[in-house]
């Protein structure tokens, strides 16, 4: 039926956000035959940087879960810009998921859950997905977290 995923989004009051441009040279997204490849984005609220900072220095886990769910919104408002309908996913491959995490920190993956638990809320079955959570020692423009995504589509 189309539109299940954007009745979805209502039903779970979320709103996607505009698009966000890419900051460098390369594309936001791209569309090859069956696959959708989406650029790693940030947490970005109203076209801002919502969440930055460090995991484990001055972050805790529910703001990180936080950034993560934003950087998921971004995600599914870039697939729908390259789509036109989300109800074209057919499955969400990936998700690759970047915490800038303070030496020590060891629950990058508790963090990316927020991502994985909104994209399986909004998309059912086809949101399960397979995945990386990952440390690193910093991401563009202070980010708490950045996110990529790869998604089977008709």
């Amino acid at each position: 039926m189309a539109g299940e995923i954007e009745a979805r989004l209502k039903a779970l009051d979320l709103v996607l956000p505009e698009v966000a441009l890419p900051v460098a040279d390369y594309v936001s997204f791209l569309h090859l035959n069956s696959q959708l490849f989406v650029a790693g984005q940030l947490p970005l609220k109203d076209g801002k940087l919502a969440v930055t900072g460090t995991l484990g220095a001055g972050l805790d886990i529910a703001k990180g879960q936080e950034a993560a769910r934003l950087c998921a919104l971004n995600i599914l408002a870039q697939a729908k810009a390259a789509l036109g309908d989300l109800d074209r996913i057919v499955q969400c491959l990936r998700l690759n998921g970047f915490v800038s995490s303070a030496p020590g920190f060891v629950d990058h993956p508790k963090v990316i859950n927020g991502a994985s638990e909104l994209i399986v809320k909004v998309l059912g079955q086809k949101g399960r997905h397979t995945r990386i959570a990952v440390g690193c020692a910093s991401l563009p423009l202070g980010a708490a977290v950045e996110i990529d995504a790869i998604f089977a589509v008709d």
